[in-house]
C-alpha cells in the first residue's frame, strides 16, 4: 500500500524576526532615507541573530570601501581595519558574492592580518558577512561580529542569511521611494515654473524665453531657488 510522502517542516520565522522586519518595513514606508534603513538593519541584526553582537553595512564605492552604518564604534573599528587592509569577511563578501563565515577567529582560516589584528584590539572573536545590492551601481555587505567564539552556528547563519536578502529590498525599495518622491518634486516645480512663465507672458506681453529670463534673474538677486519664486509668483497672482 502506497504511504503519503513525509511533509516537510514549514518554514518557521522566529516572532522577533517578523518584527524586525515589520520595523525595518515601517521606516521604508515612512519615506526614511537609505542611510536610515541602513541603521535601522545595523540596529536590529544584533537582536534577531543568535550570538551578534555587532553590525555594520559597509558600501563599495568605485574602489573605495566606507562604513555606511554601524550599531557600535566596534564595528566601525572592525570595518576600518578591513578598508586599510582591503581584506577580510565584509570585503571578500562584497568582492566574492558568497557569505563568509568564521565563527572562531583564533582558529587557522583566512584573513590572517585582520584576524591578528582583531584579537589584538577588540573583542570581537566571530565573523559573518553577507552581500547586499544597494543600487544599480552600490554593492555592499552585512557584516555581523561576535564577541564569544563559536558563538555564530548554523541558525545563526540560517537568519542572517533571511536578514540580509530582506535588508536588500528595503534598501532598494528606500531608494526607490526616493527616486520617486525626487521626480514627483521635479515636476511639481516644472508645473509651477510652467503657471509663472505662462503668467508674466501674459502680463508684459514677452515671450516664453525672455519669461524664464525674468524668473532666473530674480532667482540671482534673492538667493531663491526658481522653483521657489515661480511657486511665489503662482501664489500672489491668485491671492489677487
Amino acid at each position: 500500500m502506497a504511504t503519503e510522502p513525509p511533509q516537510s517542516e514549514p518554514i518557521r520565522v522566529p516572532r522577533e524576526l517578523a518584527d524586525a522586519f515589520a520595523e525595518l518595513a515601517d521606516t521604508v514606508y515612512a519615506g526614511e532615507s537609505t542611510g536610515d534603513v541602513l541603521v535601522t538593519i545595523c540596529d536590529l541584526a544584533p537582536l534577531v541573530v543568535p550570538g551578534c553582537d555587532h553590525a555594520t553595512v559597509m558600501l563599495r564605492r568605485h574602489d573605495r570601501f566606507e562604513t555606511a552604518a554601524a550599531s557600535d564604534e566596534t564595528g566601525r573599528r572592525i570595518d576600518a581595519a578591513e578598508c586599510e587592509l582591503r581584506d577580510g569577511p565584509c570585503v571578500d563578501a562584497i568582492l566574492e558574492d558568497a557569505p563568509q563565515l568564521l565563527a572562531d577567529l583564533s582558529l587557522d582560516g583566512p584573513w590572517p592580518t585582520l584576524r591578528a589584528w582583531a584579537l589584538a584590539h577588540t573583542p570581537v572573536r566571530g565573523a559573518m558577512a553577507y552581500r547586499l545590492l544597494t543600487e544599480h551601481t552600490k554593492v555592499g555587505a552585512l557584516n555581523l561580529f561576535s564577541d564569544t567564539a563559536g558563538a555564530f552556528t548554523t541558525r545563526s547563519a540560517d537568519i542572517a542569511a533571511i536578514v540580509a536578502a530582506f535588508a536588500s529590498v528595503a534598501t532598494v525599495a528606500a531608494n526607490e521611494h526616493r527616486r520617486a518622491e525626487d521626480l514627483r518634486a521635479g515636476l511639481e516645480s516644472n508645473r509651477e515654473i510652467g503657471k509663472a512663465i505662462g503668467l508674466l507672458m501674459a502680463l508684459h506681453n514677452i515671450t516664453d524665453e525672455e519669461a524664464l529670463e525674468v524668473l532666473r534673474r530674480h532667482s540671482q538677486e534673492t538667493n531663491v531657488r526658481v522653483a521657489e519664486v515661480a511657486g511665489r509668483l503662482v501664489a500672489h497672482h491668485n491671492r489677487h
